[in-house]
């Protein structure tokens, strides 16, 4: 999957249905020669006989130098939104500083929020052009390890959630399990804002059944789209709608009943759209309702519809972890009655929930201020302090 960039240097201030986070958007420059593209590298290429071996388990793995440091690639066995056999890409970043005690792992994700293969981290944080680097850097500043999963899968399914939460959690099994990085005894942290939140609230619902292993220290989401009926609605006919198109087309590709309610235009979006970054999905189909481009008057409301996004909202289990959600009172794209709402749900159910409403930023600004806090709140989990102000 190849697609020219259609401008040499953009900073979006746009969110997605899903999240569209940006810390920082560099001019666009082609890739080192040395850095093929996913769908062109055959370490992408899933190995043989993978469907076999339990989710988590390293197939593959390569020394590469990712945001500027020496990394280690995996290609993990993992399981998409039908709990289907998957590989997933995972870039581990150790830092090379002395860490007084047992290195915790932080697993970031960043808001990929896009179709394409070359959108993903593995492959932009060996090229320089990840917009979250510096938040990651975060972690690293820390002495923590970093694990980064390319948590869309294997179809570029965005907006998928359980695709996304399975995928985050076989990268840290896969990065807790390689002997070099010394983090079999790691204890775990799990962030991400908006699009990232999505794939990190996913990851904790579904740790205590899907890898109840794992030692999650604390999580950390900010912007959380937990509701995509809601956030649909919100972004529907917007400046940013294409965005939202976007996670629709990318649900597709995990759930392929939803096709059977798109008519002509919607066929041809999709074939537009297809490749997409978030950069382009940001400024493509402004101003466009999602009924141009379905038979139906109502398509969240179609049966179809209804059990996609019921399948994929956040809230129907408890994660075991605590929780730290931040959010915008004023989040122009993903609604703060949806961040809301997960942290009663979550808290009726026995999680400990820290919530924090901003009242002074809207959803990317928060993305930038609300990360020292999401740090600081990891960083006291890792340190086993107790957990205050929580349901």
């Amino acid at each position: 999957m190849k697609r020219t960039a259609r401008l040499a240097s953009l900073v979006l201030a746009a969110g997605a249905l899903v999240g569209g986070v940006v810390v920082a958007v560099p001019a666009a420059t082609a890739a080192p020669e040395a850095v093929v593209e996913p769908d062109l590298d055959p370490f992408y290429r899933p190995a043989p006989d993978f469907e076999a071996a339990a989710p988590g388990t390293v197939l593959k793995k390569r020394s590469v130098t990712a945001a500027g440091l020496p990394a280690l690639q995996m290609q993990v066995r993992s399981s998409d939104a039908k709990d289907r056999p998957v590989t997933v890409v995972s870039t581990l970043i150790v830092p090379s500083t002395p860490y007084l005690g047992q290195r915790p792992l932080l697993s970031y994700q960043p808001a990929t929020d896009s179709l394409g293969d070359q959108c993903n981290p593995s492959y932009t944080l060996r090229t320089g052009t990840e917009k979250e680097g510096a938040l990651l850097g975060l972690g690293l500043a820390k002495g923590w390890a970093v694990v980064v999963t390319d948590y869309q899968g294997p179809r570029d399914a965005y907006g998928a959630g359980r695709m996304e939460g399975h995928a985050v959690l076989d990268g840290i099994r896969g990065a807790i399990s390689v002997p070099e990085a010394g983090l079999a005894k790691a204890k775990i942290g799990i962030w991400g804002y908006s699009g990232g939140a999505l794939a990190s609230g996913w990851a904790a619902e579904l740790q205590p059944t899907y890898a109840p292993e794992l030692r999650v220290a604390g999580v950390a989401a900010g912007g959380t789209p937990a509701d995509l009926a809601l956030a649909a609605k919100t972004m529907d006919g917007g400046a940013f709608s294409g965005l939202g198109l976007g996670a629709v087309n990318g649900l597709m590709r995990e759930y392929p009943e939803l096709e059977t309610l798109l008519n002509d235009a919607g066929r041809a979006l999709r074939a537009d759209v297809d490749d997409m970054c978030v950069g382009d999905l940001a400024i493509s189909y402004p101003f466009r309702g999602l009924t141009e481009f379905t038979h139906s008057t109502d398509p969240l409301n179609e049966p179809v519809g209804r059990e996609v996004l019921a399948l994929n909202r956040m809230g129907a289990q408890a994660p075991t972890a605590p929780v730290y959600l931040y959010h915008s009172k004023f989040d122009e794209l993903i609604p703060w009655a949806a961040g809301d709402a997960v942290r009663r749900e979550w808290c009726a159910k026995g999680t400990k929930v820290t919530f924090h409403t901003d009242y002074l930023s809207e959803h990317n600004v928060l993305a930038v201020t609300g990360a020292p806090a999401a740090v600081a709140y990891l960083s006291a989990r890792f340190f086993g302090l107790p957990v205050t102000g929580a349901c």
